[in-house]
């Protein structure tokens, strides 16, 4: 029986997670789960799986917990940071699923692997931010990471057929998103709605969002450069409309070994939950005589220019992955709030990043501080171009012509 602390339960991850544990009663055990702000489903959670601890956002919120739940549950919930850094160290877990979106799930992250806990991280921004940090401390607690995304899952899968050193180059496939074939001033008038819409697989607003920058394959390279520990330049980003071939390694020898799947993400969670077995999902099988053409191409980085910051950010390194995420987080948020359009979230991250110094080796209280100055900076910029909007109201405000002063898409 292995016992789960879960990190962002009511999230899609998440519930993805409790469903896989559903399944395999007699495999899996929830003993802790952190939530965010939805309170009913954290509810139906406790109800269901009877964990030892939970953790809501904040006190409030986990008062309003407290009297929907049966006397006595008061002392087991606890909240914010703290709340999950106690739910990720939770004496009866074994394992923890990082699930939390954001920059949230680092501290918690790192909590758990200092207390001995094996990791299945779903949280990319953990090794985005902190990838020396972290993967450090995965070897001194001598404790396992294993990777739930569907892209460095099939790597890991991929990396079973040889040995490390025999790798010539990771190649992460992308979905290329609801706009890969949108024409590029198109993007400007893109709503919200239409961002959320991807077009294969069911998942958060703030990954959704990525998906269609291709920020996301962005951080999923960073996540990559470290997880697996290559170069930068040995990662390459195919798009791959399908979501049918997950990822590939090319070795030495010119093989290139892929995973395929259905594009479901309860394959990966079930691997990382159960590995070194594997667990019997009922989930349709992929039908490769019905699955049409598999297709490739490379991506189009003027058109998608996040993905190609988040390259250059992975190569500067020090605390500047950090500023990168930060400021993406805000952004994202502006565009959701409709204060931002679709191009600009790469904008603002772009200035914010050229705004704010590198840091060589940063430690976590280095890495914590960058993401608030680039929080703060990120939201200044924000707050500019929707002053020189308002000023353009009697023209076209989704007119493609950038802010007056903007610095260029470089680093």
């Amino acid at each position: 029986m292995k016992n789960i602390s879960l990190l962002g339960s009511t999230g899609s991850i998440g519930r993805n997670v409790l469903e896989v544990v559903r399944q395999f009663p007699g495999r899996f055990r929830i003993v802790g789960l952190a939530a965010g702000t939805n309170g009913r489903l954290l509810r139906e959670q406790i109800e269901a799986f009877n964990p030892e601890m939970v953790s809501i956002g904040n006190t409030k919120l986990a008062g309003e917990l407290a009297q929907s739940l049966p006397s006595g549950w008061s002392e087991k919930i606890r909240t914010g940071v703290e709340g999950n850094v106690a739910v990720a160290t939770l004496p009866g877990a074994d394992t923890v699923v990082s699930a939390i979106v954001g920059a949230a799930g680092l501290t918690p992250t790192l909590a758990a692997i200092e207390a001995g806990k094996n990791i299945a991280l779903a949280n990319k921004e953990t090794l985005v931010m902190a990838g020396h940090l972290v993967m450090a401390a995965i070897k001194r607690y001598k404790v396992t990471l294993l990777p739930i995304d569907s892209e460095h899952s099939a790597i890991a899968q991929a990396l079973e057929a040889g040995n490390q050193a025999d790798v010539s180059k990771l190649i992460l496939t992308a979905s290329g998103g609801p706009f890969r074939n949108l024409a590029e001033r198109d993007l400007w008038a893109v709503t919200p709605e239409q961002a959320l819409a991807h077009p294969n697989w069911e998942m958060g607003k703030k990954i959704s969002i990525d998906s269609a920058t291709l920020m996301n394959k962005g951080l999923e390279v960073i996540e990559a450069r470290w997880l697996f520990d290559i170069e930068i330049e040995n990662i390459e980003v195919l798009i791959h409309p399908q979501s049918i071939v997950h990822s590939m390694v090319e070795y030495v020898d010119g093989s290139v070994v892929a995973q395929l799947g259905v594009p479901d993400m309860r394959i990966p969670i079930a691997y990382a939950l159960s590995y070194p077995e594997r667990l019997r999902m009922n989930l349709p099988r992929l039908n490769l005589a019905s699955a049409s053409d598999l297709s490739f191409s490379r991506p189009d980085f003027e058109k998608f220019p996040a993905l190609k910051l988040a390259y250059q950010v992975c190569k500067r390194g020090g605390s500047l992955p950090a500023v990168l995420n930060g400021a993406n987080e805000v952004a994202v948020d502006a565009f959701l709030a409709g204060t931002i359009r679709f191009p600009e979230i790469a904008l603002v991250v772009a200035e914010t990043v050229s705004r704010l110094p590198r840091e060589e080796g940063a430690s976590l209280t280095a890495i914590l501080d960058a993401d608030l100055a680039a929080r703060m900076q990120a939201a200044s910029i924000i707050e500019a171009l929707r002053m020189q909007t308002q000023q353009r109201l009697g023209k076209d405000v989704l007119s493609p012509e950038l802010p007056p002063g903007h610095i260029p898409l470089t680093i």
